[in-house]
This record gives C-alpha cells, structure tokens and sequence, in this order.
C-alpha cells in the first residue's frame, strides 16, 4: 500500500482509549518513532468503564506497572466475577466468576464429572469447585505468591486515564490541546494528511489512531468505513450513569441487576459506588429509567445522572489507510460482561504486533481486521446469550430478548452444549470454558448428557475426585483475608 516508513504517530482523542495506547507505544517502541495526542478540554469522554476483566494484567506486565500503584492511584477493589440477578428469572441468580472450574481431563472439562455427580446427588453448587466463585460470595481475597492473576478491578476510568497519561508523557508523548475541525486526506491516495484543530494549529502524522470516541470523526466521518449495527441481538441502546457515596464495605464482584427493559450495574470502588442503567429505549423512556434507577441506588449523590446514547456493533474495516480505530470508536457491544477496556488493550497489543515499521502492507491490515472482526463476534455472541437464554416473559422487553433470531454461531454452541455438554473454545474467543459453561448452567441451559469417559469412575471413586476438590477450594478460600481488610493493607487510595 505504501512504502513510507512509520515515525509519527499522531492519537485523536484521549481518555481510557486514548492514553492507554500513548502509554503503550511511547514505552515500548517510543525510541523508534514519536507519539501525539490531540484532545480538547471541552470535549468530555464517556468515563463510566469502570468494570474490568483479568486480561489487564498483559497490559500492566508489558508496562511494568505496579498492581497496589495503581490500585491507589485508581480507587481500585478487587473483582472476582459478576454476580447476575434476574437475569434467569426474577429471583434467580447466579455467579460468572474468573478462574477455572475444577479440574478438566485430555477428553472433557470439569463440568461433565460435576454433572454426573449432580445426578447421583453428591454436589451441590458449581462454583463450589472454584476459588474465585467461593471467595466472591464470601467477600475474599488475597494477592499471593505464585498465584494464578484470575482476578481483575474496579477503578475509576478518569483516574486511571490520568495514571496512564503520566507514563506516556514520561515516555515523551506530546500533548496538543486542541478540538479537531477537519481531517484532511491526501487526494491522490486517500490517506489522512493532518488534522486541522479549532485553535489554529495542524498536526501531522503517518500513521493515526482514532480514539474520538462513538463519533468515529477519522475513522468513519472521514473515511467512511461503515458500521454492522447489532441492534437485533443487543436491542439496549441507552446507559444513565451516576456515582453515590458508598454505604457498605465493597464486594469483590460486579452487581448486574436484570430490570423491565435492560440491567442495573453496580460497581464498588474504594470511596465511592459506580452505578448505571442499560436500557433499550423501545420499552423505557429517559425518565423511566432515569427514575428506575434512582429507586434502587443507596448513597448520597456524587453526580448528576447522565444519559449516554449508543447504537450496538462494530464498525466494518477497524484499520483503514493509514488510520485505525481504537476503543468506542471502533465499536461498542455492551457493558455486560466487562469488555470495554480489554477491547482497547487487545486493540493496541494487536497493532504492536503488526506495527508497519517500513510501510503500511495490505497483509497486515487484513491480518488486523480479521483477528479484531473474529474476537468481537465471539464476545458479541458470549453477551447475546445473557438476554436470550432466560426463563423471563414478565416484560416486552423479555419476550422480544427470548424471541429474537440469534447468530448460527451462537445457536450451534448452544445446541451443543444441551445435546452433549461440549463447549469448545474458539482461537479468538476471549471467554474461555469455564466463562461458558457457566453463563450457559446460570441461564437453565442444562445438559442432557455428560461425557462417557467419567463413567470410568466408580461412585466412589467420583465422589472422592470431587470431594478433594471442593475440600481444597474450601481451604484455599478459608486461608485469605476479608476483601476490604485486604485492600487497606495493600493499596489503600489516599482519598479513601
């Protein structure tokens, strides 16, 4: 495509998007090319991310970043999983913790031995084979030598873009203040040329990264990449965020509240709560929500309740020319299942691999595009589950959820589970076995069978298996600290 070498890199945007990947490139590979940041005090960023997955901890590693550092600097508690409330039936929950389930064979996961035992009636509660589950519902945690890092945050998004933002200009990043009124391209080839910024200034680049949020304003205003719109599968398209005072010492887990028209969050930070309303505005109106969700916070307001408009889907070309899309304006599936920020990790990561030192090759676009296409489908299906495998048609808005046509994809690993209990994780899916398996047993998918190798255990022989089992979770579990207590010795906030 071009044969010009990459040295100037220029990122429109800032917040989480933004200065992760300042971070990222100007630390690792920031002596071989230069990075600049163009964003506008007037513009506010979205800043309600404040749910993570385990997959930062790739992302802290390659920066050498400090977990209880950042932990301090952010507000930050632990998360061991998401605890799903009504979202089967009203008054049926369940937990999608991290880590893994048991203890799998070369055949089949863990879950066909606990199934066989469940029918012979020597188990109880899945997540009774996990640590993290059991130490979610019993508000544990512990960081601990040679642990495995199955655990993930809840931080606050404008304090951790302000920490990342200070190791980027460590590194040399270049700030420019400035709101972007016009992208130019290059009329021969089409690439981008420079960004002219309300103030005056112009900026140049040879590669640029948009990180201007749902606007899309290079990526898509620009160069018109088009946009798969996802509305069918994920109908919510509306969010009201505030923040409250906290009122309990925080839970180590994710609070998702199924509701009429969509699902509360609630996220604890060391301070304060995050809380919001995903909804789909077919069935509930601004204020509805806006009052549902005011009826079931606790706290002193810390916030105006803001309304946050979006559409579901990705766009069609994540790297166009000479400029690619990163965070919200690369797509937007949902919150539900934490995504958001791994989405912009995996984005930046993806292109380190792929950087076009000496020239921008259509083969790396295309490898870029296919990979972030793949993985995005598969969490796309990993949410769609949520809504449409349930038990509820008390609302519209449920039946139309349980009605509803659903990807192949997604219907083929559904059948598969109920028919054999199988579940194979794919190359680019970012939920592994357990995240299904558990999700799938939570929603009242139950299999119709297990695998025939567990019946080369006698009863007591599996009974044995999975006592062991659950007798070292319970041990493990019973050894940690409580997870406040553990937070104040670790990485206590200084405004906490």
């Amino acid at each position: 495509m071009t044969d010009k070498k990459i040295q100037n890199v220029v990122i429109a945007g800032g917040g989480t998007a933004g200065w992760m990947a300042a971070a990222a490139l100007t630390k690792l590979l920031g002596k071989t090319i230069s990075v600049t940041l163009v964003e506008s005090d007037e513009i506010p960023t979205v800043g309600v991310g404040e749910a993570t997955i385990p997959t930062l901890h790739i992302f802290h590693r390659m920066l050498g970043i400090n977990e209880a550092e950042v932990m301090a600097a952010t507000n930050a508690t632990f998360k061991l999983g998401i605890s799903f409330e009504n979202w089967r039936d009203v008054n049926k929950d369940y937990v999608h913790s991290f880590g893994f389930l048991g203890q799998d064979c070369w055949a089949c996961g863990f879950h066909h031995f606990w199934l066989k035992g469940l029918q012979k009636g020597l188990v109880g509660d899945i997540g009774d084979y996990c640590p993290e589950h059991l130490a979610s519902r019993e508000g544990k945690f512990a960081v601990m030598a040679n642990q495995d890092l199955n655990h993930a945050y809840h931080l606050d998004a404008g304090l951790y873009a302000k920490f990342l933002r200070n190791i980027a200009e460590q590194h040399g990043c270049q700030r420019v203040e400035g709101k972007i009124q016009k992208v130019v391209l290059n009329s021969d080839n089409g690439y981008i040329e420079k960004l002219h910024l309300a103030n005056g200034k112009t900026v140049e680049g040879d590669l640029y990264l948009d990180c201007t949020g749902f606007r899309g304003l290079l990526i898509e205003q620009a160069l018109h990449s088009g946009y798969d719109d996802w509305s069918h599968y994920l109908p919510c398209d509306s969010a009201i965020a505030v923040q409250t005072k906290s009122t309990e010492r925080p839970v180590p887990y994710t609070r998702s509240i199924a509701r009429d028209a969509g699902w509360q969050w609630r996220i604890p930070l060391q301070s304060r709560t995050g809380n919001g309303l995903v909804f789909c505005s077919k069935y509930m109106s601004d204020e509805e929500a806006k009052q549902t969700l005011l009826d079931n916070i606790d706290g002193e307001l810390l916030n105006e309740p803001r309304v946050i408009k979006y559409k579901t889907g990705a766009r069609r070309t994540h790297w166009k020319k000479n400029c690619i899309a990163v965070g919200l304006a690369s797509g937007f599936i949902e919150p539900l299942e934490s995504t958001g920020i791994h989405l912009f990790q995996k984005a930046i990561v993806r292109l380190m691999q792929l950087f076009p030192h000496h020239g921008i090759q259509q083969s790396d676009v295309d490898e870029y595009n296919a990979q972030t296409r793949e993985e995005a489908n598969n969490i796309r299906d990993f949410i769609i589950l949520h809504y449409h495998l349930t038990d509820r048609r008390d609302t519209p808005f449920w039946r139309y959820c349980a009605n509803m046509d659903i990807p192949e994809s997604l219907q083929h690993r559904m059948k598969l589970f109920k028919e054999s209990g199988r579940n194979f994780k794919k190359q680019d899916d970012l939920f592994g076995e357990s995240s299904w398996v558990q999700v799938m047993l939570g929603q009242g998918l139950m299999p119709e069978q297990y695998h025939p190798i567990v019946d080369m255990m006698g009863d007591k022989e599996l009974e044995a298996f999975l006592n062991k089992i659950k007798n070292g979770v319970r041990k493990k579990v019973d050894s940690w600290p409580d997870h406040n207590d553990f937070i104040q010795h670790y990485c206590r906030a200084a405004n906490s």
